[in-house]
């Protein structure tokens, strides 16, 4: 059963936590810093857009070098140099003059910044207890689900009221902290693996993760032309293939691909749970879209729907470990994961005639939902690890999950561009975005039926379930008697 966190497993979870947000609302920040750069650097605000790219692409090509770097130097080491790295290099982009600085601080900004997610995940698991990672893998999620929420409002601020400039600059406190917190509270290193560095193996990765994303990125944005997008994905395909064939035959590969022969990890970071988190990643797109271009709310009006989303987020916390405690693994991501599918396509049968309250509610559903598939996938992926394997565990779940998030936003527009495109129309409508949202909620619904395959107490030491088995009448007549 699910024990209570400890004082000490708390501590490192909610400082791992804390990093990561750092890390998180950075990224959701800058957006609305992104019109008055452009102004000040004398570039078209489009252009800005490549701050955003740079940083995806050079976190991309450094995870996977995450596990060794745990390996070789220690994860509390290790985690220590990103936290500094990312902090002074965020001074860097705050004191850029022009496009190029910007770009090259971006540039060094998410190299530093990489390994801070599967590095963080790594402490969490080696210092919770098993009974302990339900409760102490929740704890590091809950910066995902907070900094979508504050970010555009805060950085709106800073940028009205300071400058652009402190946008990046408000990382150097929470850096600060963040390091000296860590250095006091997670436990020194004893886990040392001294083993050759995969070079072959980090630049096929690197170049694969690169160009797919890149590929898929530009098809959103439009930043190239739809064969030169679709050419790079394939590259990214093909030397992704060639990656895979290179880390199975090597000794010491960079990632032991042989941790997705475990099954409860292969179905949530290679097989449905990929799906899941490109149909689920694909709603926080789709929803604020819809709500200005179809529905003709404003930008205010639709953070506000966008809210009530993310409040369904932080609600399913409260009760996401009694429930996976009561009904397992495998009913909860299969149950929950149907109705994560159903809300999405409920949302995509809202209109700007559906009543106020129904559409809360849908939000709401959609936004709980998500959360306890996003917490049950994250805990169960780890029920089966063992030790020697975590380094290379956290490195493929952190590269499936940068993935499924730019697929998710991808398949998306996608969706969008060619419902429109189907109706010959000038510009997205209502329907094309109800289409979006059908399709990914059909994909998530389907793909949750996988978990069936899964055994009915897999993760049950995680999780604390045991299905107990019903006693006949006269064993309880034997009892009583008894």
């Amino acid at each position: 059963m699910p024990s209570v966190l400890t004082p000490h497993s708390r501590n490192v979870a909610l400082v791992v936590a804390a990093a990561l947000f750092t890390q998180i609302l950075d990224g959701v920040i800058i957006v609305t810093a992104l019109p008055q750069m452009a102004r000040d650097f004398k570039v078209g605000t489009l252009e800005m857009s490549i701050g955003v790219t740079i940083y995806m692409l050079a976190v991309a090509i450094c995870i996977p070098a995450a596990a060794w770097l745990a390996d070789r130097f220690g994860a509390r080491r290790t985690f220590m140099v990103s936290i500094a790295a990312f902090t002074i290099t965020s001074i860097a982009c705050g004191l850029a003059q022009d496009l190029t600085q910007f770009v090259v601080a971006r540039a060094l900004q998410g190299a530093g910044g990489a390994v801070l997610f599967p590095v963080g995940r790594i402490i969490v698991l080696r210092t919770a207890q098993k009974s302990e990672i339900v409760s102490a893998i929740g704890l590091t999620i809950w910066p995902a689900l907070f900094a979508p929420v504050i970010g555009p409002a805060l950085g709106g601020f800073l940028t009205e009221y300071a400058s652009w400039h402190w946008n990046f600059w408000i990382n150097v406190p929470l850096g600060i902290a963040a390091f000296v917190l860590v250095s006091r509270i997670v436990p020194p290193d004893h886990e040392f693996k001294r083993r050759p560095f995969d070079t072959v193996g980090f630049v096929l990765t690197g170049i694969s993760l690169a160009a797919l994303l890149y590929g898929f990125d530009a098809l959103v944005q439009g930043t190239l032309s739809t064969t030169y997008a679709v050419a790079l994905a394939l590259v990214g395909i093909a030397v992704g293939t060639a990656a895979v064939f290179w880390l199975l035959r090597r000794d010491h590969p960079l990632i032991d691909l042989r941790t997705l022969k475990i099954p409860t990890f292969a179905a949530t970071d290679a097989r449905a749970g990929v799906l899941l988190r490109i149909g689920i990643n694909a709603t926080p797109f789709l929803l604020p879209l819809m709500f200005q271009v179809a529905f003709g709310l404003n930008a205010l009006q639709s953070g506000g729907l966008v809210v009530a989303y993310f409040f369904g987020n932080l609600a399913a916390k409260a009760f996401t470990t009694p429930t996976l405690r009561r009904f397992g693994f495998r009913s909860v991501l299969v149950v929950n994961g149907a109705l994560a599918g159903l809300a999405i396509i409920a949302c995509g049968l809202l209109g700007p005639a559906t009543p106020y309250p129904l559409t809360i509610a849908i939000l709401v559903l959609a936004g709980a939902t998500r959360s306890m598939q996003f917490t049950a996938l994250a805990t169960l992926a780890f029920a089966d690890i063992d030790a020697h394997q975590r380094s290379s565990a956290t490195t493929i779940s952190s590269m499936s999950q940068q993935l499924s998030s730019v697929f998710g936003v991808a398949a998306a527009a996608g969706c969008v561009n060619l419902s429109q495109l189907w109706r010959a129309a000038p510009a997205p409508g209502l329907i094309d975005f109800q289409v979006a949202l059908m399709l990914m909620g059909a994909i998530v619904l389907l793909a949750s039926l996988y978990f069936v395959t899964l055994h009915r107490e897999a993760g049950a030491e995680v999780s604390g379930y045991s299905k107990r088995p019903s006693r006949s009448p006269a064993q309880l007549a034997e009892n009583q008697e008894s």
